[in-house]
């Protein structure tokens, strides 16, 4: 099977739909003219033209507005976002109106949107661009919100997001999309809500989505050599989140570990771990460990931005708590 970018699983999802359905339109800063912040929009302004790739001003609030009017008119709207930190802009729109219009019209009005864009911290970015917002959507009802870990992931995903007659926030990484995967040449989609057991194990279960997977794959492997089985899922999407299957895993491996790029209050992994003690408690020989952000602002310094990310040594010591081993 061929390997490809991020980026480009990105960009293939985004030219499908766009040949496939002449409502899908892109609109977003630098998306055309530039080819995308990130490139993942290259060679789609000489293709599908200014009408239907869009460069925008810098306003979010306006470009997202926009969005939902159009969605709820019958076209199908990508927004990108340049970084999620910059849709804090617009969320009235997000929350307010998509999130709220289908209800709020007596199912009148569909909004089918994806806003889409990176998520979270990547690198000497600082506070104000280093910020993970996926519990903060995935906590309003009329959205869903996707967040792949890797190539094959994100093109299914954003294929079936697009398809989707509800709006969806889909979240990526600038520190992903050089990352190369495994993609089929032939079409696919994969169903928003389902996650995806990536390595299988019996000892510890361990939870994460997005970049920080590469923590917990990575941490399972060097567990390994210790003799230590972990389950390693990938949620996939945060909104609906896939309960089942990490209760199943749970029943089988007893332990739970949740490793998430977030601040720890209210977090996915807290809705997790209440879940399992709801739904699984007898089956836990451990209290359910978190590793998530430190509580604070992320700082500039590389040192600080080391100690305050998730990492590979404090999922590896949240595993062994859980074991009761040292």
């Amino acid at each position: 099977m061929r390997v490809i970018q991020f980026r480009e699983a990105l960009r293939e999802a985004l030219n499908e739909e766009m040949r496939r359905d002449e409502h899908v339109f892109l609109m977003g800063e630098e998306v055309a003219e530039y080819n995308g912040a990130y490139k993942v929009s290259q060679g789609m302004l000489a293709e599908f033209g200014e009408k239907r790739v869009i460069d925008t001003p810098i306003a979010e609030l306006g470009f997202a507005g926009i969005g939902v009017g159009a969605a709820m008119n019958g076209l199908r709207p990508v927004i990108e976002f340049m970084t999620f930190n910059f849709s804090l802009v617009a969320i009235d729109q997000v929350i307010n109106a998509a999130a709220k219009m289908y209800q709020m019209s007596g199912g009148q009005y569909n909004v089918p949107i994806v806003f889409r864009g990176p998520t979270a911290s990547a690198g000497q970015l600082a506070a104000q661009h280093s910020q993970a917002f996926e519990n903060w959507f995935a906590n309003c009802p009329g959205l869903k919100v996707v967040v792949p870990s890797n190539p094959y992931d994100a093109k299914g995903l954003l294929k079936s997001a697009i398809r989707d007659n509800d709006p969806v926030i889909f979240m990526e990484s600038e520190q992903m999309y050089g990352d190369k995967g495994e993609v089929p040449e032939e079409e696919y989609l994969l169903p928003i809500g389902k996650a995806d057991i990536k390595r299988e194990g019996s000892d510890v279960t361990i939870v994460s989505f997005g970049k920080i997977m590469k923590v917990a794959l990575a941490a399972a492997e060097e567990l390994a050599k210790e003799g230590i089985s972990a389950e390693v899922i990938d949620l996939r999407t945060v909104r609906p989140i896939d309960y089942a299957t990490v209760i199943e895993s749970v029943k089988k491996t007893n332990r739970l570990v949740v490793v998430e790029e977030a601040w720890p209050l209210a977090s996915i992994s807290s809705e997790l771990a209440y879940m399992i003690q709801k739904e699984a408690f007898d089956y836990l020989d451990a209290p359910v460990k978190r590793v998530t952000c430190r509580d604070v602002p992320l700082s500039y310094a590389p040192t600080m931005v080391e100690a305050f990310l998730p990492n590979t040594a404090r999922t590896i010591e949240a595993v062994k708590s859980v074991l009761y081993v040292s």
